[in-house]
């Protein structure tokens, strides 16, 4: 799936079509953001700045394997077993927009009954029982988050010119 070829249901529930336009929001906004970064200098990209993670490319990691996480649970594929990135920035740039490419195609496939059922999450961290509707919202969210942070680390690395990646800046000019 494309940002351009998303093509919404409208005899869905509000639920259900809000999280399909969700999940594209969420990679519009991810290719957004990677097209961005990618008219700036790697080393740049690679900088320490303070934050949660140390640099824009440690952050495009976490985003990408947070997503392949909770993706293998609404799939019930089981967690993915995470290993240390060591590619380069830009295949951290390529696994983040492809994956969420994968994530839209996913939860655009999904079915009302499979959207709303419940799913239940037993990790090392917590156990939890909700609808896959919830996860999902927990993907975008932490996703939308993450962002925000590196559009602040940019700044502080002297990038003014962030994209607009506003949800409804999605809805009326992104789709």
């Amino acid at each position: 799936m494309k940002q351009q070829e998303l093509t919404i249901e409208t005899n869905v529930s509000p639920i259900v079509y809000l999280m399909k336009n969700y999940a594209g929001y969420n990679l519009w906004a991810n290719a957004s953001l990677v097209n961005w970064l990618r008219t700036k200098p790697a080393d740049v990209l690679e900088q320490e700045v303070p934050s949660s993670f140390t640099t824009i490319k440690s952050t495009i990691v976490h985003i990408w394997n947070t997503q392949r996480y909770w993706l293998s649970i609404i799939k019930r594929s089981g967690p993915q077993r995470v290993e240390e990135f060591t590619g380069t920035l830009e295949d951290a740039f390529r696994g983040l927009v492809e994956h969420s490419d994968e994530f839209a195609d996913y939860i655009e496939s999904m079915t009302d009954q499979q959207i709303e059922e419940n799913n239940m999450v037993i990790n090392r961290w917590f156990q939890c029982d909700f609808q896959n509707f919830e996860y999902i919202m927990q993907v975008m969210n932490h996703s939308t988050y993450h962002r925000g942070q590196i559009v602040t680390m940019g700044r502080s690395l002297g990038f003014t010119d962030a994209p607009m990646t506003d949800y409804n800046f999605y809805n009326i000019h992104g789709r």
